[in-house]
């Protein structure tokens, strides 16, 4: 049988399906999201407008707070001011020793080392420099800030020394600490200190210039407060401290601080250093340096008297100093650091510089004059800062004591030319 088929019948019908669609590119979505955030937050902004500005408030600090908390920690982190010589550094979290530089932040368990010519100077956040003397080892311990403004900054000395000195602090809770082997030293704001750790024989002393501190040994069995020019030294195996008056350093006169001096040849040209003496002292020691810090000097000198004339110094910046010592060879702290500047005086340096009349204000001088457009002044080693574009000045001293007085003004011109005139005033 054969199979036909049959044209009348139709096979299954198939529907036909058609679809349609349309490109929405991401931007218009942005866009469109936009609009709605936008149409809901002016909604939100008329129905509930203080929550609505809290909130979002809340968000704009929460989208910065990572610049602020990397700015703070930034503001609180302890640097370098100063390096002199070899200086190396050890991180809390490294096992080498790497050369130390300005960019580089100290943290909480940092070491410090220097060697025989190295000298650094550490600024804290709150103010606090610590000055690590050569050949010195210490670790920074503490660096923190807390609330109410409230700063604990410290050092620990292995070996050495190290000089610190505080500000004014924020917070009266504040604390400045130096810890060595044995002892803590705690300095108040405003204060001055030199400490000194030998590790051979393991004793340590303080030396207080300026302000307050004290001072517990590490077991709590013994605690003292030192004053002005006062000295506690700590013997080795927990024997009782011991405290000492010490002698004050000189008061320096000459050069001034920030005084330019020029002369035909620096080389033989001597320079002539002086002082106010020390009761009790019976000889001196003047220290001329290339370097704020003495880690290079060029003139270490002792004499009994009270001046010196110092020749062979080159054209260039120096920093001197000078220390006391008694009968029982009791060395002083060294006296406030001035700093001169030695120039070749060519031709053509004369500089004009005229005072005029001074007034009394109280214990207040003021000092007013004229002198040529552009030059630089310095009175009792203080910049002048009110120069007017046509040279005339005016500058106020700070509070004299009664009796006479010697102001010395010190100019210098562009062209390397010096004017010095000193004017006396008497204070009723």
């Amino acid at each position: 049988m054969q199979n036909q088929r049959n044209p009348g019948l139709q096979g299954p019908k198939v529907s036909t399906v058609q679809v349609y669609w349309k490109t929405v590119t991401y931007r218009t979505v942005a866009l469109y999201v936009m609009l709605v955030l936008g149409v809901i937050s002016a909604t939100l902004y008329l129905i509930y407008p203080e929550a609505f500005s809290g909130a979002m408030a809340k968000i704009s600090k929460a989208l910065v707070g990572g610049t602020s908390v990397t700015a703070e920690l930034s503001a609180k982190q302890a640097k370098f001011v100063n390096l002199d010589g070899k200086v190396q550094v050890k991180k809390v979290n490294s096992v080498q020793w790497v050369t130390a530089d300005y960019r580089m932040t100290l943290d909480k368990g940092d070491l410090i080392q220097t060697s025989g010519d190295g000298a650094a100077r550490v600024n804290f956040a709150d103010g606090t420099t610590y000055t690590v003397q050569a050949d010195t080892l210490v670790t920074v311990e503490e660096n923190s800030v807390g609330r109410d403004s409230e700063t604990r900054v410290a050092m620990h000395i292995t070996s050495g020394a190290v000089d610190l000195a505080t500000g004014t602090w924020e917070s009266p809770k504040s604390k400045a600490e130096v810890s060595f082997s044995n002892a803590v030293a705690s300095v108040q704001q405003n204060s001055r200190a030199a400490v000194r750790s030998d590790p051979n024989t393991n004793q340590a002393d303080i030396t207080v210039s300026a302000g307050t501190a004290e001072l517990a040994t590490t077991d709590g069995r013994q605690h003292v407060e030192i004053g002005k020019w006062e000295r506690v030294s700590v013997p080795p195996g927990g024997g009782k401290i011991m405290k000492t008056n010490v002698l004050a350093p000189p008061e320096l006169a000459e050069p001034l601080n920030l005084q330019p001096m020029s002369v035909p040849d620096p080389k033989h040209s001597p320079v002539h250093f002086e002082w106010k003496p020390v009761q009790g002292a019976v000889s001196y020691e003047i220290r001329v340096s290339t370097t704020s810090m003495f880690s290079r000097i060029v003139e270490d000198r002792k004499l009994a008297g009270t001046s010196a004339d110092i020749s062979g110094l080159d054209a260039g910046d120096y920093f001197w100093d000078v220390m006391a010592t008694d009968a029982q060879k009791h060395v002083s702290a060294a006296s406030d650091t001035f700093k001169f500047t030695l120039a070749t005086q060519g031709k053509g340096q004369e500089m004009m510089l005229e005072i005029g009349p001074t007034e009394l204000h109280g214990n207040v001088v003021e000092i007013s004059g004229h002198t040529e457009p552009g030059a630089a002044l310095i009175i009792n080693g203080e910049s002048v800062a009110d120069i007017h574009p046509d040279g005339s000045f005016k500058y106020f001293t700070p509070s004299l004591g009664r009796g006479s007085h010697t102001i010395a003004v010190t100019g210098q011109n562009r062209r390397g030319g010096i004017a010095i005139k000193r004017v006396e005033v008497v204070v009723p």
